[in-house]
This record gives structure tokens, C-alpha cells and sequence, in this order.
């Protein structure tokens, strides 16, 4: 059976089509088909405008039609497509989205921040991990960071923080929203024991692929610090260069890396496992979960 989700962050929009089939022990295998990533980047117009332009309203509109062909073409039957920070803040999101349901059949979903944690937390990471100890999922976008927080293998705190890294580019962020997330952070971490984070976004997934660490080896808080200094002392051109960036990664890599150095900072983690999923696999588990009702 194929499912497929549609994640329109403030960076980029993906379309995730995945196989579920049950393995041996029964369970659901979900088997990644195809993801296809678009640049949208809403967030530039709507963190400094507070709308989406029509110019960026039409390349969405043109991406959602193209995802619909893919969709028809790879047969799948079943589809969860939501929107995030841009959308939220986004004076035109009900008009843009409207439009974009009579143009395609397509309904796009605009979900909370404490939506967005969830269905990350849906991804069900934390089954893989050592049920004993605390962990801190740290999802940075465009628009926000999502951190949720699980030990002794229970959720224990979720919150969406309105700092992501085209925020950060257009100097959206205040020193005070900074204290409220390490405040926050330090007071939901008090007596959990060592922390250890996990990261999902396109970033921290750049950082490791760089780093040529194996599969499952967790990045080291020191490794982070390291490419911060070093991407800091290049320009976007050269990045794009010397790292064989694309320019929509060149410019957010830098600031994604100060919210994961903050944020381990804060909860004393050392280190931060990067298992390659995001928002679009917990949209999927999260699908899959609804049509077996």
C-alpha cells in the first residue's frame, strides 16, 4: 500500500512517498519510494512581509499540480498534506490554500507547533533507543524548532519555538524568545539525568553526510561547534563551492547550527543521532495510523 505526505515547511516543500508492508514479526515497515523537495522558501516573504507574494504563491500552487501527477503516477492511494510556520503566520495562507484545493483537489492542512512536535514525536524514533534513558528530539526548520522531550520511554514535554533559520537570516528573533527556549529547556530537563539529542531536519542531515560518520554514529556537540566556526568564516558563495551546497542550504546551514549548539548547550548533551527522518515519515506513521481505525 503507498501513502504520501506533503510537508510545505518555510524553507522548502517535500512530497514523501512511502510502501507500508508488514514485516515478519507483523508490524509495518515503511519503505521510503521516492522524496521530492521543492525550495519554496515562503518564509522569506511572509517573517519580513507577513504575506506570501503571488509570485511565491504561484510556484507553490505549480508544485502542489506537479506532486498530484507524481501522486497519480506512483498509484497512491492515501494522502496527508500539511503546512507550518510560514503558513501559520501568513495574513493569505486561507486564500493561497483555497486556491490551491479548487486548482488540485489537494487540502492542504495548516498545523499548530504543538501539531508539528507531535507528529515528529509520531516518526516513533524513541522505539529504537535505549528505553532507560532521557532524550531530547530537536527538529529545526525555517520558521521554528520543534523540541520534544521523552524519558524512561514516555513523552514527558513538547513545545514548538518560534526561532528557525529564516527567522534568524532576517534578524527575527529577539534575545528574549532565546532566554524563554533556554529557560524552558533547563527547567524541563531538571532531574532526567544525561541528556541525549536526536536531530531531523535538512541541516543537522547535511552536517552528518559532511562529517562521513556511519550510519547510527551520533554527532558530537564539538564536531557541531567546529562547522559552525568554519562555515561562519566562508561567504554563501563560497560554501555553495567548497561544500558543494545548493545556495537554499549555503545560507540556513549557519544558523541551523546555532540552534543545535544552543539548544545541546543548554541541556547538556553531548551528542546528537541524526536518523534521517522528519516531518513527512511522522505525517506517514501518522496516516497510516488513521486508515487502520
Amino acid at each position: 500500500m503507498k501513502l504520501a505526505a506533503i510537508d510545505i515547511g518555510s524553507n522548502a516543500a517535500r512530497l514523501l512517498i512511502s510502501e507500508a508492508s508488514p514485516n515478519s514479526q507483523g508490524r509495518m515497515d515503511f519503505t521510503k519510494v521516492n522524496l521530492i523537495r521543492v525550495p519554496l522558501r515562503l518564509g522569506l516573504d511572509v517573517f519580513s512581509e507577513g504575506a506570501i507574494s503571488e509570485k511565491r504563491a504561484t510556484h507553490l500552487l505549480n508544485t502542489i499540480k506537479a506532486y498530484k501527477l507524481l501522486l497519480e503516477v506512483y498509484e497512491v492511494k492515501y494522502l496527508k498534506a500539511c503546512a507550518t510556520s510560514a503558513m501559520r503566520d501568513a495574513t493569505n495562507a486561507a486564500e493561497i490554500l483555497q486556491n490551491v484545493r479548487q486548482q488540485t483537489g489537494i487540502d492542504i492542512k495548516v498545523i499548530s507547533g504543538q501539531e508539528e512536535a507531535s507528529f515528529l514525536y509520531e516518526s516513533h524514533i524513541a522505539e529504537n533507543l535505549d528505553k532507560t534513558r532521557s532524550y531530547m528530539y530537536v527538529d529545526v526548520g525555517g520558521g521554528s524548532t520543534e523540541v520534544t522531550i521523552f524519558s524512561n520511554n514516555s513523552l514527558r514535554y513538547k513545545e514548538s519555538f518560534n526561532i528557525g533559520t529564516i527567522r534568524l537570516m532576517q534578524h527575527q528573533v529577539k534575545d528574549d524568545q532565546w532566554q524563554y527556549m533556554k529557560d524552558t529547556i533547563k527547567s524541563r530537563i531538571k532531574g532526567l539525568g544525561p541528556i541525549t539529542a536526536i536531530g531531523s531536519g535538512g541541516n543537522i542531515n547535511k552536517i552528518f553526510s559532511l562529517s562521513k560518520r556511519k550510519e547510527g554514529k551520533p554527532l558530537t556537540l564539538e564536531v557541531l561547534k567546529d562547522y559552525y566556526k568554519e562555515f561562519n568564516g566562508f561567504s554563501v558563495e563560497e560554501r555553495i563551492h567548497l561544500y558543494n551546497l545548493r545556495e537554499d542550504r549555503a545560507d540556513v546551514i549557519v544558523p541551523a547550527l546555532q540552534i543545535y549548539i544552543n539548544i545541546m548547550r543548554w541541556a547538556d548533551a553531548e551528542e546528537i543521532f541524526v536518523p534521517k527522518i522528519g516531518l513527512a515519515d511522522g505525517l506517514i506513521q501518522s496516516l497510516y495510523a488513521e486508515i487502520s481505525q
